[in-house]
């Protein structure tokens, strides 16, 4: 059962830039494709960002040139910086680990983009 922490979630101005962190238990983390999803009051879950070990990041639209995903292997952490955020951007960002066609979930964190 792999677990996934998320933290670095808060309230922030637009504009302003947040580092979130993921971190996952296990000792296959570099098999993982990691990705971040988050969801807003009243809306769907959506897709934000993902990479696979090695690979490069891909990114939703809405987020891209804003966002960048990173990953340590070394670590067992991803990370999420994002900038130039807007109100938009609120919601609870959850972070992803997919292997062998299984996909788990962290608890979230609470991002608040508001002045």
């Amino acid at each position: 059962q792999v677990q996934l922490a998320e933290s670095g979630g808060g309230l922030v101005q637009p504009g302003g830039s947040l580092r979130l962190s993921c971190s996952v238990s296990g000792n296959i983390f570099s098999f993982y494709v990691m990705g971040w999803y988050r969801q807003a009051p009243g809306k769907p879950r959506e897709w934000v960002a993902n990479i696979a070990s090695g690979g490069t990041p891909n990114y939703a639209d809405s987020v891209k040139g804003r966002f960048t995903m990173s990953r340590d292997n070394a670590k067992k952490t991803v990370y999420l910086d994002m900038n130039s955020l807007k109100p938009e951007d609120t919601a609870v960002y959850y972070c992803t680990a997919d292997h062998l066609g299984r996909r788990s979930w962290g608890q979230g964190t609470q991002v608040t983009v508001s002045s």
